[in-house]
């Protein structure tokens, strides 16, 4: 088990098995298939994106250096908690973009959906998390990290 602290961009409280990317996260291509062809599970359609493509974001702590891409980016992040696919969590080990903060804000105010986000969690972070871990995020910030077993 390993504890990080990060800025809580959107406070709330999350248990979810990791889901880790290395790369940056494009939102638009990732989401696609989800907002466009009814895809529950969120599964990844980002095909440049080997550590995510063709997995289920749904539900998952998503923990990432960064978003890239375009400018839709917030808005996808909205479209996909207002239509319940939503990660349980963003986790950024990076400080999070204007546009990726701002889709996680909207969200917040305008969904019933909830998506906690944090950044500034470090490459420690990244370096630590891999896919399957279990994730429990605080109010505060504090992101612990634990193995499937513990």
């Amino acid at each position: 088990m390993k504890v990080f602290k990060g800025r809580p961009v959107i406070a709330g409280k999350a248990e979810a098995e990791a889901l880790v990317s290395h790369g940056g996260f494009n939102t638009l291509a990732s989401f696609q298939k989800s907002l466009m062809f009814g895809d529950g599970n969120a599964t990844c359609s980002d095909q440049n994106n080997p550590d995510l493509y063709k997995k289920p974001m749904s539900g998952k702590a998503l923990c990432l250096p960064r978003t890239i891409g375009s400018t839709t980016g917030g808005m996808v992040l909205y479209c996909a908690a207002a239509m319940g696919r939503q990660p349980a969590c963003l986790l950024f080990s990076e400080k999070i973009d204007s546009l990726a903060a701002a889709g996680a804000i909207l969200a917040d105010v305008w969904t019933e959906a909830s998506m906690p986000t944090v950044d500034g969690l470090g490459t420690d972070f990244l370096e630590y998390v891999r896919t399957g871990m279990k994730i429990t995020v605080d109010e505060d910030g504090t992101v612990t990290v634990r193995e499937e077993n513990e």
